[in-house]
């Protein structure tokens, strides 16, 4: 809202009939008073007195604005909406009405206003730059970067339109031109925005796989971070730390710093205590990702598991209906499906605290449309996180992590926030009912047939210099063997090779292959021989999906959560010799492998052999065991005691 350009009320008339325009100028002048403090509710109050008294487009605009910032964003809808009716010319008006919707989650409509405007009228920054922002949300990011660039037109300065092109281009796949544009934003100065905006520069360049590039930025921002008091609030980037950084008190100080952030606006309800009631239990799963998402895939059968004798399960969705079955089959798979959307983070928290949700999961965290600041309005006596965030939430209104005995071992409690509630077996859940891979020749996803195929699919973030020149060992040590990638987005195959080519490889043993469905995913993915794991990030959804496809997984164990995923599935699976202690002996395990045919084809088999049945992939038992642990935490309440580490306990179901 600071591009925005407010107009001027109209002067003050004088004389004897000038008396509710004086009036309304001293309540107008008022609300800008307040709104210089950051108190816009009072800041709404004065304007819409003035509004009342004197009838001035002005003051409805400001009425309008601060409505907004006040969270009456509905309220602004209507106020606007009239507004638009009258001055169909009126730019600001719809920019505002659109920047109304954005705050209800209903970026379609405010695409659809800024599109209303008359073609005769005339555009400016703020309104391409909503523009932008709204096509982002409903993900054109085409449409979305031409905005950016019309908006530039106007304000070529501004950090926060360079910043917002940098996440088109991110989402359009070309990450170096995106880090070019935050690296030009943070120039141009982001304000209070800079920590975050440096960790998601790193982010990109660790995308492009810009590696001189990425250790500088990251090296920056974490001389930054270390420099900072472990207290107070300041917007960051956990996500960056919980993925980059293997030093898990600096990944805690900084989700600690973002929670704050996102909970200083936040008003917490009056606190719903623990009691005993005769009903079943009331568990609430919170998320924008109950659609095509890594997260539904895992979570789906669990959720239609739940015992709903003892369990009464809310899905609470912030996120689009994609159309997909995926999403069909979420909204199916609990006893109620609520759809969040076009609500602000305060009425979401109210949905939550009127159905008397007793135990609050959310299975997002601090992510890509994260809600956290729901968690943070207290809705839920207990609430819990879980499965979205790779670590912790830093936040002091987060009572449990559930985790296991591997990514969250009770010796490691000063990494989190939360008190740990282990699960008996793995923390993450799966999905039996996935498809299985159908066997097809491996010339099908242009690989050579009798060449052994290291596989190392991950998001390019993950890939460090570090990563690809231990891969590239392997490719010295294994000349027949090729090194299977995703052409995960334009950049990366470009840089790659010729990172190859520049430490002794030949860029042709660099295979490439595009992103796909899941079903042809898991046939592709059953060519591969071995499956090379990353660090200070491991594969977490992938390396499961290795498993389901009978390919044997080789990981580093770190101290980081993110970085005991892949170990806490190996041993979950009864393959323990996966996980190695550091690069020398995941260099070593994968060369054993490798020159041991035998040993993999039989590896393979006992993968295979294992998958039907298996408490890994066996959604309906992980729910018993989860279910087993919401009662532990929901007793515990109910007597009064303070949340406490729940450790595993075996066989509980």
């Amino acid at each position: 809202m600071s591009t925005l350009q407010l107009p001027e009320p109209t002067a003050v008339p004088r004389g004897p009939t000038a008396s509710a325009a004086q009036r309304a100028h001293r309540h107008f002048a008022a609300g800008r008073a307040f709104a210089a403090k950051n108190r816009w509710p009072d800041a709404l109050k004065a304007f819409q007195q003035a509004a009342r008294l004197f009838n001035d487009t002005a003051h409805a605009l400001y009425a309008a604005h601060a409505a907004i910032r006040a969270g009456q964003a509905r309220w602004a809808v209507s106020v606007l909406s009239a507004l638009r009716a009258e001055h169909a010319e009126l730019t600001l008006a719809y920019t505002l009405e659109a920047k109304a919707w954005l705050a209800l989650s209903r970026p379609d409509r405010a695409v659809a206003t800024l599109e209303a405007l008359p073609a005769s009228a005339a555009r400016d920054h703020a309104y391409h730059l909503t523009f932008g922002t709204a096509l982002q949300d409903v993900d054109q990011h085409g449409r979305a970067a031409r905005e950016l660039l019309a908006a530039l037109r106007f304000r070529i300065d501004d950090a926060e339109t360079h910043y917002r092109m940098g996440m088109s281009f991110k989402d359009l796949g070309s990450k170096a031109e995106a880090a070019e544009c935050v690296r030009t934003a943070l120039v141009l100065g982001l304000g209070a925005s800079e920590v975050r905006a440096r960790g998601f520069l790193a982010y990109l360049e660790r995308e492009a796989c810009r590696w001189d590039e990425a250790e500088r930025e990251l090296a920056q921002l974490r001389k930054a971070v270390q420099a900072m008091p472990d207290a107070g609030a300041v917007e960051a980037n956990a996500f960056v730390h919980a993925v980059l950084v293997d030093d898990p008190l600096e990944v805690r100080k900084i989700a600690a710093w973002q929670a704050r952030h996102l909970a200083a606006g936040a008003s917490p309800l009056p606190r719903r205590g623990a009691r005993a009631h005769d009903g079943r239990l009331r568990i609430g799963y919170l998320s924008a990702d109950f659609h095509q998402h890594a997260t539904s895939q895992l979570t789906a059968q669990t959720f239609e598991a739940h015992d709903r004798a003892r369990f009464e399960v809310t899905l609470f969705s912030a996120g689009p209906d994609d159309g997909s079955a995926l999403r069909r089959r979420m909204c199916a798979a609990s006893e109620h499906f609520v759809d969040l959307r076009g609500l602000t983070m305060a009425q979401m928290a109210d949905v939550i605290r009127e159905r008397k949700v007793d135990i609050l999961i959310d299975v997002k965290g601090d992510t890509n449309g994260g809600i956290v600041p729901v968690m943070a309005r207290r809705p839920a006596p207990i609430q819990v996180n879980w499965l979205g965030f790779p670590g912790t939430s830093g936040a002091d209104f987060i009572d449990y992590l559930i985790g296991d005995a591997i990514v969250t071992p009770l010796q490691h409690e000063a990494h989190f926030s939360e008190r740990i509630a282990q699960m008996p077996l793995c923390y993450q859940p799966n999905d039996s009912q996935r498809a299985l891979p159908v066997p097809q020749p491996r010339s099908a996803w242009g690989l050579p047939e009798h060449t052994l195929v290291l596989c190392g699919f991950h998001q390019s973030y993950k890939i460090s210099r570090e990563v690809f020149d231990s891969w590239c060992r392997l490719l010295h040590a294994l000349p027949d063997a090729v090194l299977w990638l995703l052409c995960w987005n334009a950049n990366v195959q470009g840089t790659l090779t010729r990172a190859a080519a520049a430490r002794g490889i030949d860029p042709a043993r660099l295979v490439f292959a595009d992103l796909l469905p899941a079903e042809q995913h898991f046939s592709r993915l059953a060519s591969a021989d071995v499956f090379l794991d990353t660090w200070p990030c491991n594969a977490h959804t992938t390396a499961s999906e290795a498993l389901w496809a009978g390919v044997p997984v080789v990981s580093v164990i770190g101290t980081t959560f993110a970085q005991r995923v892949a170990a806490s599935l190996l041993h979950a699976y009864g393959v323990p010799e996966g996980v190695c202690r550091d690069v020398a002996h995941y260099e070593e395990t994968i060369i054993g492998l490798a020159g041991d045919r035998a040993l993999r084809e039989s590896l393979r088999q006992r993968l295979i052999a294992q998958r039907t049945g298996h408490r890994l992939f066996d959604g309906a038992r992980f729910a018993r065991d989860l279910e087993a642990l919401y009662e532990r935490m929901w007793a515990r309440a109910v007597a009064g005691r303070p949340p406490q580490h729940l450790p595993a306990q075996p066989g509980v179901a």
